[in-house]
C-alpha cells in the first residue's frame, strides 16, 4: 500500500436494499381481480360476473392517482373492430361515450360497405356509421391489392400454415386470387397439402391446386351454378313487406 491509500470505516447498522418491481397489467385485469367475490358465500351470492360501473370508476380514480404520483404509466391499447357496420345504434352510442374517456384505447374500425343502413334504425349512412361518430373518425384511403402484394400475402400465409408451394403453384394461386378473391385463395392453401401427402410429395404442385379448385367453388361459380340448377332446386320467393301486408289483410 502506498502513501495515498485512505482507509474508510465500515458502515454500521442494517444494510438497506431497494428493489423496484414493475408489473404490466391491463385495466380489465385490475377490474376482474377487484370484482372477484371471495369466500364460501360466493357460491350463493348470485353474481353474474359483470363488472359494475361503480367499481370501474373507483379503479380509474385510483389509477389516475398512481399516474400523478409517478407510480404507474398508462400505455394506450389498440381495439380493432372488423365489420363495424354490423353493430347496432346502442353499440355506437356506447363507443361514443367510451372514446371520451382519458384511458380509452386507439380504436381501428374496418368495413367493406359504402352506404348501409344503421342497424336498429331506418337511416342509411356512409359505412353504416352514425353521423356523430363519423365526424370523429379519420378515414384511411385504401386501394386494391396488386399481384405482387397478393403473392407476398400468400407466402406469409404458407409460412404460418407450414405449407411449401412450388413456384408454379404460387403463381397459379396468385392468379386465382386475382380472378376470385384473396380470401378464397388463402382458404385453399391447407387443402392441397392433404392431397400432396398421399404420394408423399414435399411440395404442393399445380395439379393439387387444380383438383382443390374443382372441389370447392368460389362465390361467382356458386352463383352461376345456382342459376343453372334453379329449375331443379326447391326454393321459395320471399315477398316484400307491402305484399305480405296485402295478403294478410
Amino acid at each position: 500500500m502506498g502513501a495515498d491509500t485512505k482507509f474508510v470505516q465500515c458502515p454500521e447498522g442494517e444494510i438497506q436494499k431497494r428493489r423496484e418491481v414493475v408489473h404490466t397489467v391491463s385495466l380489465h385485469e385490475i377490474d376482474v381481480i377487484n370484482n372477484r367475490t371471495q369466500g364460501f358465500l360466493a357460491l350463493f351470492a348470485g353474481d353474474t360476473g359483470e363488472i359494475k360501473p361503480e367499481l370501474r370508476n373507483q379503479i380509474n380514480t385510483k389509477v389516475a392517482e398512481w399516474r400523478e404520483e409517478g407510480k404507474a404509466e398508462i400505455i394506450p391499447g389498440v381495439l380493432f373492430i372488423d365489420e363495424v357496420h354490423l353493430l347496432d345504434i346502442e353499440c355506437f352510442s356506447f363507443l361514443n361515450r367510451a372514446l371520451e374517456n382519458d384511458l380509452a384505447p386507439l380504436v381501428i374500425m374496418a368495413s367493406n360497405q359504402s352506404m348501409a343502413r344503421i342497424r336498429g334504425t331506418t337511416f342509411r349512412s356512409p359505412h353504416g356509421l352514425p353521423v356523430d361518430l363519423l365526424d370523429r373518425v379519420l378515414i384511411v384511403s385504401t386501394k386494391p391489392y396488386s399481384e405482387e402484394d397478393i403473392e407476398q400475402i400468400i407466402q406469409i400465409r404458407c409460412q404460418e400454415e407450414d405449407v411449401t408451394l412450388t413456384a408454379d403453384a404460387t403463381s397459379v394461386l396468385t392468379s386465382m386470387a386475382m380472378q376470385t378473391t384473396p380470401r378464397y385463395s388463402l382458404n385453399l392453401i391447407s387443402c392441397p397439402q392433404i392431397l400432396a401427402r398421399k404420394p408423399k410429395a414435399e411440395q404442393v404442385g399445380v395439379e393439387d391446386l387444380r383438383r382443390v379448385y374443382t372441389y370447392f367453388m368460389d362465390e361467382k361459380r356458386s352463383v352461376q351454378w345456382l342459376k343453372e340448377q334453379q329449375g331443379s332446386l326447391v326454393f321459395e320467393e320471399i315477398p316484400t313487406t307491402s305484399e305480405y301486408l296485402m295478403d294478410s289483410s
